[in-house]
């Protein structure tokens, strides 16, 4: 069973999968940093100057201050910081629409590419070997229609 593990691994590995899925990481990674720019840069300054000049990342909602008693130990603040959470809100909402956007764009390719008929794009060897099989049975199906009507 252990080799059994192994070898299947060793499948998974070659096949590329994980070389997918470290670019995957890696991109995922750098569009993280471009993301959180575009929020914490371009997004929230007009947002905040258009509410008054609210930093969001810094509201919060305190459910008990903090206080400093002397001889005593100071008892930290209490509260909920709901400001960044509308911070990772936007984030996700940007993240959300990019990755719409870019699996709408490879599906249309891919629709028009696996459109035998569509001459502009290059239709891939599958997709041709598919539609000349349905051509022959077509014909085939037509010429023992033929036959059968014949035999009547």
């Amino acid at each position: 069973m252990k080799f059994k593990l192994i070898e299947e691994f060793k499948e998974f590995a070659v096949k590329g999968n994980m070389i997918d899925i470290a670019v995957g990481v890696i991109i995922g990674a750098a569009f993280n940093k471009v993301v959180n720019t575009l929020v914490k840069e371009i997004l929230m300054p007009p947002l905040s100057m258009m509410t008054n000049g609210t930093i969001w990342e810094n509201k919060k909602l305190v459910l008990r201050d903090a206080v400093d008693v002397e001889g005593a130990p100071k008892v930290e603040e209490v509260a909920i910081g709901y400001g960044k959470l509308i911070e990772a809100g936007v984030d996700f909402l940007i993240i959300a629409l990019t990755v719409f956007l870019i699996v709408k764009a490879m599906n249309t390719v891919k629709k028009k590419a696996d459109d035998p008929k569509n001459v502009t794009v290059a239709t891939p060897k599958n997709i041709e070997l598919m539609n000349k099989t349905n051509e022959l049975l077509e014909k085939q199906n037509e010429f023992l229609r033929k036959v059968l009507e014949e035999r009547g």
